[in-house]
This record gives structure tokens, sequence and C-alpha cells, in this order.
């Protein structure tokens, strides 16, 4: 009878943390669903001026603790204007925990671990390093004069590296920007 009580328990305890693990696996699933959400008011377009403007805000979400831009991160939210057109980043970081800034990079492999030069003239905000504080934030203002991939990175050492970037596609063959989810990287 014993052995028969240590078998059941056994089993029983197995089947409680395999239902933990599949519930665990579930929220976080459901969690991602629901943090990666494009709101179609981020962005707007004008094409009479070719000026894309795009409301970029940290910690949106407590998504990768705080370390996300409009509630994505690692990628995951695509930005695609096209070759030519003006582009303004209205950044503001919304995390009550930590600074974050901007940058526009190009896409490399390896994510760096702070600033880099930016991928374009004026294609970041002040205080890169240091960031801003929460309610704080800056607008960035460039031209997308050169087709490719890039990222819009945070630049306070350790937050890019961390996940803290968004991709931008620059298009030669784009009539009008867009938003769109991509895989995470």
């Amino acid at each position: 009878m014993r052995l028969l009580m240590n078998v059941t328990w056994r089993g029983w305890r197995g089947l409680f943390a395999t239902g933990a693990l599949l519930l665990g696996a579930a929220r976080s699933e459901a969690q991602t669903a629901t943090g990666a959400r494009i709101d179609p008011t981020w962005l707007r377009a004008d094409a009479a001026s070719k000026t894309a403007e795009l409301k970029l805000v940290g910690g949106l979400t407590d998504l990768n603790g705080g370390m996300n831009f409009d509630g994505f991160s690692r990628g995951a939210l695509v930005v695609t204007v096209p070759q030519g057109w003006n582009v303004v980043l209205h950044f503001k970081n919304q995390d009550p925990n930590l600074p974050h800034s901007v940058e526009v990079i190009p896409d490399a492999n390896a994510v760096p671990g702070g600033p880099v030069p930016p991928a374009f003239e004026h294609a970041a905000t002040g205080r890169v390093e240091q960031g801003f504080s929460a309610g704080q934030g800056a607008d960035v203002r460039f031209v997308a004069g050169k087709a490719g991939a890039f990222l819009i990175f945070c630049a306070v050492p350790g937050h890019g590296a961390a996940g803290m970037w968004i991709r931008l596609t620059v298009s030669a063959t784009a009539d009008k920007p867009g938003l769109a989810t991509g895989p995470e990287r």
C-alpha cells in the first residue's frame, strides 16, 4: 500500500508540475500576444511633404522589464518608410524606473552595448548615453536618405543589447510608410 501511495503522490506531483509549466507557457504567450498590438495612430504620413511621423514611447508596457518601444522589443515592430522621406520620431519615455534614449543605427548581426554613430545625420536624441527620465523626451528628425535595414535603438548602455530596439526599413520601392509585426531576434 505504501508503494502505491508513493507512486500515486509522485504521479500527481509530476502531473501538477507539468500542468503548471503548461499554464505558465500559455500565460507567457497571452502576455506576448496582448503586448504586441499595433496602434494605427502611432504613424502619420503626409505624402505631399513626404513626411512620416512616429509616436515612439519608451517603456510603454512592462514587456522586457520596461525596455521596449511602443510595447515591442527585439525587433518585433517593423517601421517602413520610403527612401528620401523626412522622418520624425516623437519620443517620450514612460518608464518610471529607467531612463531611455533613441538612436537610429545600421542593422547588424550583433546589437551594440551602447551608442554608436547614427545611420543618418541627426538620427538620435540628445543624451543618448544618459537617456531621458519618465515624462521626458525629444523629437528626432532626419531624412531617410539611403535604403536598407536599420534599428531604432535605445543607446543607454546595456538597453539595446537587452532587446530595447525595433526595426526600421527604408525602402526604395515603398510609396507610403507602414507598421507591421516581425519576428523577434
